[in-house]
């Protein structure tokens, strides 16, 4: 009797602990939305949150609804530490403080008014009926912070920590700036302070910094680099190859951000699977016959393809760049090859390294390269698989299309210009330049 009344009680207190850790799970998705709208002298902040994410704070229920009745002073807490003390405003880099608690009120999942500023402010001022009922579960929590600010005019920048309120976590922005419009963001993780109408510095700098990380994280971007390297080995004769990569890039970047890309959802399949197909050519001419002199032009032309691959991961940073969009494509552009002429002094010396180690040079090459090309063959097949599942359809030739058409014309046109430019003309002038000298020298 004694033992069974131990292990009723273990029992009962491994149940306890169970129901208090459900109590406090963590959500698995948590969208919150906020509209910043200046007037004046003063900053609004309208913020929708779920209550459910908020599990740490004690809710006063009836049966599974919330008891609007008794939650005023849960309501006011979870406003203010739970929202506000994640929600950092500043104007022209100033933390703004104090904050005003406007309005607080729950709403049921059903109510659809944060689609426009207007109407979730207007909702939020609303009082609430005691008696409503809404299931605790799926309530959602809506607030109206007020800061005092010296002009409307001002630079505004607001730094959010909601990531981790769930496992996955959304921050729908909207700012509404004194000039009128409006500018959307999509916040995921904890970017820091994000200026909602930016400086052009400031989104030079951002853009910099992530075009930077992105080569250097970009794996199939570096696979492509040393296939470019292999058959040099030296800065010198690489300034062309690297060159026309960058150039083509740039231009398929920049195309692609001024929505001068297809929009059919096959086609960033297409382009990775292109990526893939890029590195398992370098890789197999390599191995084959390095045709070096040429190398600038291949260079080029799948430039142009790694370009896209660049633009779709800038999709989503492109938000921060507020009215610099070409400022801050220009950076990442910066970016890239900082990130790429790093890679390219640190691989050259640690290839020619390699190299005098092993007296097989060709084997070496060719080993190195037969690796290369197994990656990309496998990631060849993989994303082939991926566009495979996607259905091809033909563009609608209509007057948009030939628009279009007409811009990558001249696009193409100025590049050949460029192009014929700098390798004819100028490559002449250099090889004339050399006969001469070798003439002069001979006399």
């Amino acid at each position: 009797m004694k033992y069974t009344s131990i292990r009723l009680a273990i029992v009962t207190a491994c149940l306890a602990g169970a129901i208090v850790v459900s109590a406090h799970e963590i959500p698995s998705d948590v969208r919150v939305q906020i509209f910043v709208a200046p007037h004046a002298d003063r900053l609004r902040v309208v913020v929708r949150a779920p209550i459910a994410a908020m599990n740490e704070l004690d809710w006063p229920t009836s049966g599974v609804a919330l008891d609007v009745a008794r939650a005023e002073a849960v309501l006011r807490q979870a406003a203010t530490e739970w929202i506000g003390g994640r929600i950092d405003v500043y104007e022209d880099d100033r933390r703004l403080e104090p904050r005003l608690l406007v309005a607080v009120r729950p709403s049921p999942p059903s109510d659809t008014s944060f689609d426009g500023y207007d109407r979730a402010t207007t909702h939020a001022m609303e009082p609430i009926a005691p008696d409503t009922g809404i299931p605790l579960s799926q309530a959602l929590l809506d607030v109206v912070f007020e800061y005092r600010i010296q002009s409307d005019r001002s630079r505004f920048g607001i730094a959010t920590r909601f990531d981790k309120a769930g496992v996955r976590s959304l921050t729908v922005l909207r700012f509404l700036p004194a000039a009128g419009g409006e500018r959307a963001f999509a916040i995921h993780d904890e970017p820091g302070v994000v200026p909602l109408d930016p400086r052009w510095s400031q989104a030079a700098w951002r853009f910099v910094g992530g075009g930077f990380f992105h080569i250097l994280d970009g794996i199939d971007h570096l696979l492509f680099l040393l296939c470019l390297v292999i058959p040099f080995r030296r800065i010198a004769p690489l300034v062309p190859v690297v060159t026309a990569f960058t150039v083509a890039h740039s231009i398929t970047l920049i195309a692609s951000a001024y929505d001068m890309a297809p929009g059919a959802l096959w086609f960033p399949p297409l382009v990775e699977l292109l990526i893939a197909v890029s590195i398992v050519y370098m890789a197999l001419e390599n191995i084959v016959s390095p045709q070096v002199r040429r190398r600038w032009m291949m260079a080029f032309g799948f430039g142009l393809v790694h370009g896209f691959g660049f633009s779709f991961a800038l999709r989503e940073e492109l938000q921060f760049a507020g009215e610099h969009l070409l400022t801050s494509l220009l950076s990442f552009n910066l970016g890239v090859e900082a990130g790429q002429l790093l890679v390219l002094v640190a691989a050259v010396p640690a290839l020619n390294l390699l190299f005098r180690s092993i007296a097989a040079e060709r084997a070496l090459a060719i080993v190195i390269s037969a690796l290369v090309a197994h990656t990309g063959w496998h990631w060849m097949l993989d994303r082939g698989a991926l566009l495979s599942r996607y259905r091809f359809e033909w563009p609608v030739f209509d007057a948009a299309f030939f628009a279009l058409s007409i811009r990558w014309l001249m696009l193409a046109v100025g590049v050949a210009g460029a192009a014929w430019l700098v390798f004819g003309v100028l490559g002449r002038r250099r090889q004339v330049h050399g006969i001469t000298e070798a003439t002069e020298e001979t006399v």
